[in-house]
């Protein structure tokens, strides 16, 4: 996904333009330290105080230049426009971030507020129209079964949570201003891994071929997750 997102920052701002980024959800901060060592400044939304210690830690690692292109901003995502202003960034981040939420209308609709006219918005999502593939590869045939007629899924840390559609959020990105430029597939092969799985030799051909498949139909629509990118208009 990091590889998607350099390619669609790359491809829509000038190169060396130091970017206003806006992560919300941004969890231990791996994608907002990771920007902000390419010179980008970050802005992280976080509401979790055990995921606030993880990044502020990370954070304390960083030589100062990058600790100073870095704040963090302990709210929840819904209440982005309490804090910033409407079109404040370029970049807008919302990754594993909808599934908790019933009705996330609303966040998205805020989230295109806060960016800028030809902004970026990146949203990583649970695809709803491949929930049974896990359970499926498993062999959990009742659970497969389960999985056609449901837009919920047990995640792995056992919370029942939502997925989304592409053709749904197609429709929402282009009703909030932001619409649908461009999708990928992530975990098309690898999402029923352990989580403490020992990393393979071969990881180099293992990243290409998730990249080349997230990017591929009818690959990408089989993926457990969705990256899309929408642009504000």
């Amino acid at each position: 996904m990091a590889r998607q997102l350099d390619e669609q920052i790359a491809g829509r701002f000038p190169v060396g333009q130091r970017l206003r980024v806006l992560d919300v959800g941004m969890g231990q901060g791996t994608q907002a330290l990771r920007l902000a060592r390419a010179g980008h400044q970050v802005t992280g939304v976080e509401q979790d105080s055990t995921m606030i210690s993880v990044a502020r830690e990370a954070l304390a690692a960083e030589p100062e230049g990058i600790r100073g292109r870095v704040r963090i901003v302990e709210s929840d995502g819904r209440d982005t426009g309490v804090h910033f202003l409407p079109g404040s960034f370029d970049v807008v981040l919302c990754h594993g971030v909808l599934m908790y939420v019933e009705e996330p209308d609303a966040l998205l609709a805020g989230l295109a507020r806060m960016l800028a006219p030809g902004g970026l918005l990146s949203l990583l999502v649970r695809n709803a129209d491949a929930l049974a593939m896990r359970p499926g590869l498993a062999g959990d045939w009742a659970g497969t079964l389960t999985a056609f007629d449901t837009s919920t899924y047990t995640n792995r840390l056992g919370l029942v949570v939502r997925a989304d559609g592409l053709d749904t959020l197609t429709g929402t990105l282009a009703g909030i201003g932001a619409p649908l430029h461009v999708w990928y597939g992530v975990r098309v092969f690898t999402d029923t891994a352990a989580d403490d799985a020992a990393v393979p030799d071969d990881v180099g051909a293992l990243l290409a071929a998730e990249e080349r498949a997230g990017r591929t139909d009818p690959y990408r629509r089989v993926a457990a997750l969705l990256h899309l990118c929408g642009v504000r208009g």
